[in-house]
């Protein structure tokens, strides 16, 4: 598989000596004022523009992904999908990659067409792996596992999230005597087995959400080669220790962990202390120091 999602993850987990995943959640009420700008478009686009990629020019070399979340781009309409692309290809073009939160899935030609729209670098999006719902059954991920191969791109699909509610579906018991979440990774695990890089690593994860830590836990025990994709940690309320449980020792680094991602996103974007900046330059200090502050929590626990 060229250019192994998960063999890049790995590699660049190390690179940057960080785990941490920055969310990309451009919430409209939260922008500090001095992004206000006037442009051709509106108003509200060029604001979340400046926002965005005034982020990830701080972001550069600290961290080894960025996870935007569709929705927030969506809501400004074609106008912000513009920019959502324009995004993609500039974190692309620092080496930081991209996870797209979309949580597609669909059947058939429907999901191969969102495939066709995140993976790989000529998609319209284009996106080094991307978030895909699985309780549609198992055949609706096909065509996005075909679209991975191709492309060497990285899928993380919705085991466990983070939401309260998770737990009404995902650990429903059933009359084989597992819980619902577990049941997939039983069937996901030979699809992550066989989409093994040669660092260990898949390019097939899951997402486990920091605030169920025991079911982490057990999500890696069945999955020891997944990447996970670990939401949850900070505003959401759980702990450094609770995001790190399913990440594993880096054999090459003991000090580092690794085959996983940590997001964080409002706890970083939009500190109290943020919207005391009066420039944008000074805004970027700070932001600059909330990642440092997460990244050393993160890898001191």
């Amino acid at each position: 598989m060229i250019n192994h999602f998960g063999n890049r993850l790995v590699t660049k987990i190390r690179s940057s000596k960080s785990f941490l995943c920055l969310g990309v959640d451009p919430h409209l009420d939260s922008i500090p004022k001095i992004f206000d700008v006037n442009t051709k478009t509106s108003n509200i686009v060029g604001k979340v523009e400046k926002f965005c990629f005034s982020l990830i020019d701080v972001a550069n070399g600290l961290i080894p992904a960025i996870k935007p979340q569709i929705a927030l781009f969506e809501q400004l309409g074609p106008d912000g999908m513009k920019l959502l692309s324009s995004l993609c290809k500039h974190a692309q073009s620092k080496k930081i990659l991209v996870i797209m939160d979309a949580k597609r899935g669909d059947i058939g030609t429907t999901s191969q067409a969102y495939a066709n729209a995140y993976l790989g670098k000529n998609a319209p999006f284009p996106s080094d792996a991307l978030t895909v719902n699985p309780w549609l059954g198992i055949d609706s991920l096909e065509p996005f596992f075909k679209k991975a191969s191709e492309t060497g791109s990285g899928l993380f699909i919705l085991a466990h999230t983070s939401n309260k509610g998770s737990k009404d579906i995902q650990e429903m018991l059933l009359s084989t005597g597992v819980k619902c979440y577990e049941h997939l990774a039983n069937t996901l695990k030979p699809i992550v087995e066989k989409f093994k890089g040669t660092s260990g690593l898949s390019s097939i994860g899951v997402v486990s959400g920091a605030t169920f830590r025991e079911e982490a836990i057990e999500l890696r025990k069945l999955l020891p080669n997944a990447p996970f994709l670990i939401p949850g940690y900070g505003a959401q309320g759980a702990s450094a220790k609770d995001a790190c449980a399913p990440l594993i020792q880096d054999t090459k680094h003991p000090d580092l962990l690794n085959f996983g991602l940590i997001n964080a996103s409002r706890s970083i974007l939009f500190p109290e202390k943020s919207y005391l900046a009066k420039n944008i330059e000074e805004w970027q200090t700070i932001i600059l120091s909330e990642l440092n502050r997460t990244n050393n929590e993160l890898i001191n626990i």
